[in-house]
């Protein structure tokens, strides 16, 4: 007979108990759906037992990582250890669990990182781009994927813009839950991160961000809403940052009242490495494991904490249960005998790398290069060599294989044409011109110039912020003086976030190609040479120049303070609002074919807050080449009473066209897309008044618009108080009955003879004070205690 207790023991027994387990339900229960049901229930219990048999200490172990990358095990109750581990674009697994994993780690496909797969506004692909990880992580032993990381590119110059997905919320959350989705479909759990704010390096450990609760609300957390309502990751990675004053590792408000109540998160806290200040604060707001396991100081803290009584033992006891069943959970999903599929991936990561591939220039149809207009070709820039295909810091990947553009170029495409190639500029030295004249006089020689220039590694890096937008001096003096000497000159970029373009005039292409993972330059050439129909469009805004952004007075902030002060006016919302021209804006990318968008239609021009909008429209390829075009839906709100984005994004899809085909495309809009966040109120609103709908292929360029009409049954709290000001009283048709039994003869002085109290004719002056200063402006006929009353009767009311 088995000793269940020893052999439960033995870590790399518990795949077997696990089955034996499961099979033993399945068995008793019969059909597969109570056996499931049954499985839950039998968890249950197990952790509930568990939790009776656990000492106050190793609760609090529990609440810490055992080591670098896994959770804290304790065999005497048969609790196993998962493995969680860096991503997002590839997975970064150490050796082993206790080692840091830079330059030793297990070689895995690099994809292609966040900015360049958000330029691809395909769900379905980025799905699949998670299954692939899922499965490197079933077939590495990872249980828990870090990523990914949906915090909003608020300026051009976040150090980790590569890593994060937009600018907009809606793009950022739908794109994250794809991403989710894919992975978790194979078992494997993922970590959204970095809860919240956190859109700044520089001295991103203390940074607080000063970020008013409208803004908060409808820019930095919607994204996380989104992903956690519509993939339910198993964890959820909290912030180095402070968020409104408090650490986001001890926000209540963040890890309790919005992540937990508000959105229904199912999941567990994880820390950033390294960033819990206050462990008993974090315990209380929801933080349950704190990351990396190197030291025993803070469990120590929670002991004392809840012997002292300042910690109650069941909200440690709340948290613990929780982190059991996201451990048990994925020991119940690890998969045996999974292939790394390297070669299907390194293809895959092509496609990916291609979809993401952003036409930004293409006069008199440069591209794509065809044996029919071009036989000889310059290939200049040392990136066509030395490829830089992912960002830098704690998500780099060690690539299971390395694409070169030049190989790629000449391997298939070399029969065909006369490929010469000339480095042009040197990545070490920035400052380096020797090589410009030769690569120009080589261009002037071919029938067109293809220069590949953009950010070196050093430019862009997890841990710093930067503090430009330029490109170094000796690429963009390069692509000038190229562009000057050849009239058929293309630039293929390499960068994580925008850039800034000088030379935008002396070229006829650009191709925007991102940080497109290890299969990046075979991507890149598939849509230089026309296989792949480019159909990437900017997920964020490129300026013309780094004054022109919304954050330059206050980026990357000082003192610890990083004021917000263009509020809700992120990207493009703060370019339309302030009429600014970019260089290229938001959703905007080029094809080498053309399409029309026609017959606009709504399910109806007039709608309830609690209806829901059908907007339907036609696009037509209209080219000679089958082609994805990228519809954007965007509202307009005519009448809101606070400031609101001249248009902003709700819904979007990418839809592939044959030449001539035409297709229906349909949204639905709830009344979620109508509505700002009222922070007076702390809720939602969808207000009554006209909205315009508008269909586009970007953020300024609508092609369609509808006008609605809303009319909202939502009752909304008054929330007048001691500081309303007797004007807004006077205003309102319910509390003007209080003002005129509370204040008839003060009220009179200012009525015309012969007419009513409501004939009024107050001064401005007079009336634009707080309430709670009529005791003395009346000269006491209403009182403090009668200013109470009336706060109090106006908590109920409604309008």
């Amino acid at each position: 007979m088995i000793d269940i207790k020893t052999f439960c023991i033995k870590p790399y027994r518990l795949k077997l108990i696990r089955q034996l387990i499961l099979i033993s339900t399945i068995f008793f229960i019969g059909t597969q759906s109570n056996a499931q049901d049954s499985h839950k229930e039998l968890i249950d219990l197990k952790i509930e037992k568990i939790i009776s048999e656990l000492t106050l200490e190793e609760k609090a172990s529990l609440c810490s990582g055992r080591d670098d990358w896994s959770t804290q095990s304790i065999e005497r109750l048969n609790i196993p250890w998962i493995w969680v581990s860096d991503g997002p674009h590839g997975l970064r697994r150490a050796p082993a669990t206790n080692k840091a994993g830079y330059g030793d780690q297990h070689p895995a496909t690099c994809f292609p990182t966040a900015s360049a797969l958000a330029a691809t506004w395909d769900l379905d692909l980025i799905k699949k781009v998670g299954e692939a990880l899922g499965n490197e992580c079933q077939a590495l032993d990872v249980n828990v994927l870090l990523g990914p990381g949906v915090n909003i590119k608020r300026s051009v110059l976040g150090g980790r813009n590569f890593e994060y997905f937009s600018e907009d919320p809606i793009l950022s959350g739908e794109i994250g839950a794809a991403f989710i989705n894919g992975v978790q479909s194979q078992g494997i759990g993922t970590s959204l991160k970095h809860f919240a704010t956190n859109n700044v390096e520089t001295k991103r450990m203390w940074m607080n961000s000063d970020v008013d609760e409208r803004t908060l609300n409808e820019i930095y957390l919607t994204p996380f809403e989104i992903a956690v309502k519509k993939a339910q990751p198993w964890t959820v990675m909290a912030c180095y940052n402070r968020v409104q004053g408090e650490y986001g590792t001890q926000s209540k408000y963040l890890l309790s009242e919005k992540l937990k109540k508000e959105w229904g998160f199912e999941g567990i806290l994880l820390s950033d490495w390294f960033a819990v200040v206050d462990r008993v604060e974090g315990i209380k707001a929801g933080m349950h494991i704190e990351m990396p396991g190197v030291s025993k100081v803070n469990d120590k803290l929670i002991v004392e904490a809840v012997k002292n009584g300042s910690l109650d033992e069941l909200k440690l006891d709340e948290l613990v249960k929780e982190i059991l069943k996201v451990v048990f959970k994925a020991k119940s999903l690890e998969k045996e005998n999974v292939e790394l599929n390297i070669n299907e991936h390194h293809k895959f990561a092509r496609k990916v790398a291609s979809e993401s591939a952003t036409l930004l220039k293409n006069n008199d149809s440069v591209l794509p290069i065809t044996n029919k207009k071009y036989k000889k070709i310059a290939v200049i820039g040392e990136f066509a060599i030395s490829p830089r295909y992912q960002g830098n810091g704690s998500s780099e990947v060690k690539p299971t294989i390395i694409d070169k553009t030049l190989d790629i170029i000449k391997d298939e495409y070399g029969e065909d044409f006369e490929i010469s190639f000339y480095q042009g500029y040197k990545l070490s030295d920035d400052n380096d011109f020797s090589m410009i004249e030769e690569a120009k006089e080589a261009a002037s020689k071919s029938d067109m110039a293809i220069v590949f220039a953009g950010l070196p590694l050093h430019y862009e890096s997890e841990g710093i912020d930067r503090t430009h937008i330029n490109m170094p001096a000796s690429h963009n003096k390069l692509i000038s003086e190229v562009g000057k000497s050849q009239k058929n000159t293309v630039v293929v970029l390499t960068n994580g976030s925008a850039v800034a373009m000088p030379w935008i005039n002396d070229v006829k292409g650009v191709l925007e190609t991102w940080l497109g993972g290890q299969a990046g330059a075979g991507g890149a050439v598939d849509v230089l040479f026309g296989k792949v129909n480019p159909s990437g469009k900017l997920a964020e805004t490129f300026p013309v120049r780094l004054e022109d952004t919304p954050a330059y007075l206050n980026f990357p902030g000082e003192e610890g303070e990083v004021l917000y002060g263009e509020r809700i006016f992120v990207g493009y919302r703060y370019y339309d609002e302030k009429k600014i021209e970019p260089l290229f804006p938001f959703g905007y990318g080029l094809s080498y074919t053309m399409f029309d968008y026609s017959d606009i239609k709504v399910s109806s021009e007039e709608i309830t807050d609690s209806d829901d909008l059908k907007v339907s429209f036609n696009i037509k390829n209209i080219g000679d080449v089958k082609g994805k075009e990228i519809a954007q839906l965007y509202v307009s709100d005519l009448e809101c009473r606070l400031q609101r984005p001249l248009r902003e994004l709700k819904k979007f899809i990418k839809v592939n066209l044959k030449p001539g085909e035409e297709k229906e495309i349909s949204f639905t809009l709830n009344k979620r897309d109508f509505s700002f966040y009222d922070a007076k109120r702390h809720m939602w609103i969808a207000e009554s008044g006209k909205f315009v709908i508008s269909i586009g292929s970007s953020s300024r360029d609508i092609q369609l618009t509808k006008e609605i009409t809303l009319n909202s049954n939502l009752k909304i709290p008054l929330v007048f108080d001691e500081y309303t000001f007797f004007r807004e009283y006077w205003e309102n048709a319910k509390t003007r009955e209080f003002l005129k039994e509370l204040l008839p003869k003060w009220i009179k002085g200012f009525v015309p003879e012969g007419k009513t109290l409501d004939d009024a004719q107050f001064h401005d002056f007079f009336i634009d004070h707080p309430i709670i200063k009529f005791p003395y402006i009346s000269n006491g006929e209403i009182t403090a205690d009668q200013v109470n009353k009336l706060v109090e009767k106006c908590k109920l009311l409604t309008f």
